[in-house]
C-alpha cells in the first residue's frame, strides 16, 4: 500500500481544494493518468497519478479543502510498478500545462459516482473532464474531432489546447473564439467600449421555485470573495483619483498601431505604458512596494506588478509580471498579452499568481469612470485603470494663452492601505505616474 498525497504545487501554496475525483475507490489507476482536480487560491489544476495500482481508499472527499502533504487516497500499488521513494512522497506538480499521458493497456475506469455530467459525455458518448470540457465550451470546439492521447482515448487538457493552438496557426478558427487582445492586454480606449452581451436569460424551467434560481459560487467566486472581505476587515482603506491627460500616449500608439500589430499580433494598448510608469514610480514611492506584517512595512526590492485578469465573468485572476522594473514597454506587452492568453485558457500556475507587490486592475476596456478596487493583501494598494474618452481640455501655448482642444483623458483610481502612510504619499505616486504618462517621450521607447 501506499499513500498518495496532495504535491506542492507552487512556491507559496500551502492548501488546495479537491474540486473533482476522476477515479473512484476500486479503480485501476496508471502513472501520469489524471486522477484528480485541485484548486489552489484560483488556479485549477488536474493533476495526473505518480503510481500505478488500484485505489483501495479515498480518505478526501470533493470540495474538501486541505494542506499540502495530506494524504488523499491509499493505493495498492502494482507489483510491476515503481513504488515512490517514500510513503507519502508527493508526485511532481502539475499546476502548468498538462503532458498527454502515453496510451495504456488498461482502459479508463468511469466510477459510478462520476458518470453522469461531472466527467461529460460530448454528445458522442466520450468522457470529457471539467477543465477539458471547459476549454471545448469556451473556444467552440467540436470534440468529435479532437484526437484524445490520454488512457483509453481520453482527451486531456494538453490535447484541446494544441487544438486551439493548431486552430491559431491555420487561421482556421472564427465567430467567438477567434484570436482577441485580452482583457489584461486591451488597456482603456478612447472609442466607445464595446462590452460583451450577458449571458442568455433562463428558461422557466431553471427557475427552481417560480420565482428565482441558485447558481453556488464557483472556486475562483467563492476564494475571490473570502479574500475581499479579508481585506476589508485588515486594512483602512482610502481612495485617491487623479485626472490623466493620455494624449502624449495617443499619440504614440496611433504612430505606432499599425507597424506594431504586423510585428506582434495584437493591438498596441494603453495599458504597457501604465505599468511601465507605475514600476518607475514605485522605484520612487518605495512605501507602495510594500506590504504590512509584524506590526510595520514589510518594503520589497523587487518589483512584481500583478495585472488582473477578466475570465468570461466566471472570475478574476491576477497573473504578475516578474521584476517588470527590468522589462521595456514593448517587453511589458509581451508578458502581459502571454499570462493574459494563458489566464483565458486555464494554463496559469501558482507561481504565475504568486509573489505580487503591487496590482493593476484594468477595468478601463469595460469604459469605468472611476473604480475603487479593493487591496490584494498582503499589498498596501491596488490601482484601478479606468476608461479614456475623447473630452475637451483646457490647454496653454508657450506664451501662457488658453485655448480648448480634444485630448484622450481619463482616470486613475487608487484604493490604499492608511496604516502604511497618508493622502499625501499616495497623492505623490500617483502624480509620478501622470507626469510621466504625460510628458515621457514614449516614443523613444518603441
Amino acid at each position: 500500500m501506499a499513500d498518495l498525497v496532495l504535491p506542492q504545487l507552487g512556491e507559496t501554496v500551502t492548501e488546495g481544494t479537491i474540486t473533482r475525483w476522476f477515479k473512484g475507490v476500486g479503480d485501476a489507476i496508471t502513472v501520469d493518468e489524471l486522477l484528480y482536480e485541485v484548486s489552489t487560491d484560483k488556479v485549477d489544476s488536474e493533476v495526473p497519478s505518480p503510481m500505478a495500482g488500484v485505489i483501495t481508499e479515498i480518505l478526501v472527499p470533493e470540495g474538501e479543502t486541505i494542506d499540502v502533504g495530506t494524504v488523499l487516497a491509499i493505493v495498492e500499488v502494482s507489483h510491476d510498478a515503481p513504488v515512490p521513494d517514500a510513503v507519502g512522497a508527493a508526485p511532481a506538480p502539475a499546476a502548468t500545462e498538462q503532458q498527454a499521458p502515453p496510451p495504456a493497456a488498461v482502459p479508463a475506469v468511469t466510477p459510478p459516482e462520476l458518470a453522469s455530467d461531472d466527467l461529460a459525455d460530448d454528445r458522442h458518448g466520450r468522457l470529457l473532464s471539467p477543465v477539458v470540457r471547459r476549454l471545448v465550451r469556451e473556444h467552440n470546439l467540436d470534440a468529435a474531432t479532437l484526437v484524445g492521447t490520454g488512457v483509453g482515448g481520453r482527451i486531456t487538457r494538453a490535447d484541446v489546447l494544441d487544438a486551439i493552438d493548431e486552430l491559431g496557426r491555420t487561421g482556421l478558427r472564427d465567430g467567438p473564439s477567434a484570436p482577441v487582445s485580452s482583457p489584461a492586454a486591451d488597456a482603456p480606449t478612447p472609442t466607445r467600449p464595446v462590452v460583451p452581451a450577458p449571458v442568455a436569460a433562463a428558461s422557466a424551467a431553471e427557475w427552481t421555485d417560480g420565482d428565482s434560481r441558485f447558481e453556488p459560487f464557483n472556486n475562483i467566486r467563492r476564494r475571490t470573495g473570502e479574500h475581499m472581505v479579508r481585506s476589508v476587515s485588515i486594512s483602512p482603506h482610502a481612495l485617491t483619483v487623479m485626472e490623466v491627460d493620455y494624449e502624449n500616449v495617443e499619440q504614440v500608439r496611433r504612430a505606432h498601431r499599425d507597424p506594431w500589430r504586423a510585428a506582434e499580433g495584437y493591438s498596441l494598448t494603453y495599458l504597457p505604458f501604465i505599468v511601465a510608469s507605475v514600476v518607475d514610480a514605485l522605484g520612487h514611492w518605495p512605501r507602495l512596494n510594500a506590504s504590512v506584517s509584524d506590526g510595520g512595512l514589510r518594503i520589497h526590492r523587487r518589483r512584481n506588478v500583478g495585472v488582473a485578469v477578466d475570465l468570461d465573468y466566471d472570475g478574476l485572476i491576477v497573473p504578475v509580471l516578474r521584476d517588470a522594473d527590468s522589462l521595456s514597454v514593448r517587453g511589458i506587452a509581451r508578458s502581459m498579452n502571454e499570462l493574459a492568453q494563458r489566464a483565458r485558457e486555464r494554463r496559469l500556475g501558482p507561481d504565475d499568481i504568486s509573489g505580487g507587490t503591487f496590482t493593476i486592475s484594468n477595468n478601463g476596456s469595460f469604459g469605468t469612470y472611476t473604480t475603487a478596487a479593493i487591496i490584494n493583501q498582503p499589498q498596501v494598494a491596488v490601482l484601478s485603470t479606468d476608461g479614456v474618452a475623447r473630452r475637451p481640455v483646457v490647454v496653454s501655448d508657450r506664451f501662457g494663452n488658453e485655448g480648448i482642444v480634444v485630448h484622450s483623458v481619463g482616470h486613475l483610481a487608487m484604493g490604499w492601505d492608511h496604516r502604511a502612510f497618508d493622502g499625501s504619499y499616495a497623492a505623490g505616486f500617483l502624480g509620478h505616474i501622470k507626469r510621466m504618462l504625460e510628458d515621457h517621450d514614449w516614443g523613444a521607447e518603441l
